[in-house]
């Protein structure tokens, strides 16, 4: 599993043979990619707001993995979009995508629709990818990446999550203001137990400026063993290969 960062909440995640990409929005400082030299196989949105879905537009015609009312959003406004199951999926399921697995999870955030107050989304969400579906049994074989969406701090991520999911990596929002600030994106990564996390949703607008080296000192404050992965725009890394390290 390769994870390619893309600046703001914007992931490419290559499963096998299979490109799924996260919440496209490249109009970003920390990106220089083309969004259009992308072809995912499927394109993640975690919500409707306009800094998740801004460049959804390029991918028409692609398979989305959304609620119902984001994929008809998205029909209605940018064009027309195969969808998981026809109309999309919802909060709990997993759907088979290619090689991967994806899970859809609540998270704590709001979705009005490009961050309008006219129209709601439903719940904002997070996703599990895994290689293996996931089930009861723990399977300490399979790679597992959380991205955890605009969200808060939420009881979920300790109790249902980490023991059952299980995410070896985690994509956590830092920006504070709109969604976790560092010491509770801190308290995220310890209540996952992941092996790695990387932060997210930072130093895209003024509001959201924050320095990743003070979500490193919390994410050591807690006491985890999770590694802080701090990766540059368009910056590439593989899941795969520091779980053998």
């Amino acid at each position: 599993m390769e994870l390619t960062w893309y600046g703001h909440s914007t992931f490419g995640v290559t499963v096998g043979e299979t490109e799924l990409l996260i919440d496209p929005f490249f109009d970003n400082p920390k990106t220089d990619t083309d969004p259009e030299e992308l072809d995912p196989d499927y394109v993640l949105l975690t919500h409707g707001h306009a800094d998740h879905v801004g460049d959804v537009d390029r991918y028409e015609g692609t398979a989305l993995v959304a609620t119902p009312e984001v994929v008809e959003y998205c029909r209605d406004e940018f064009g027309d979009y195969e969808a998981v199951g026809g109309m999309g999926m919802n909060i709990g399921g997993t759907v088979e995508c290619g090689d991967a697995y994806v899970t859809m999870h609540r998270a704590d955030h709001t979705n009005g629709m490009e961050t309008g107050y006219g129209t709601s989304g439903g719940m904002p969400a997070g996703f599990i990818i895994s290689d293996t579906k996931p089930t009861q049994v723990s399977d300490e074989e399979s790679e597992t990446f959380y991205h955890a969406g605009d969200t808060g701090l939420m009881t979920e991520m300790r109790d249902v999550i980490a023991p059952y999911l299980e995410p070896d990596a985690a994509a956590v929002p830092i920006g504070d203001h709109f969604t976790m600030g560092p010491w509770q994106a801190a308290i995220a990564v310890d209540w996952l137990d992941v092996d790695y996390a990387l932060p997210i949703h930072y130093d895209t607008f003024p509001p959201i400026e924050q320095d990743p080296d003070d979500f490193a000192r919390e994410v050591r404050a807690t006491g985890t063993d999770a590694e802080v992965v701090v990766l540059e725009g368009d910056e590439s890394w593989n899941l795969s290969e520091n779980l053998l390290d």
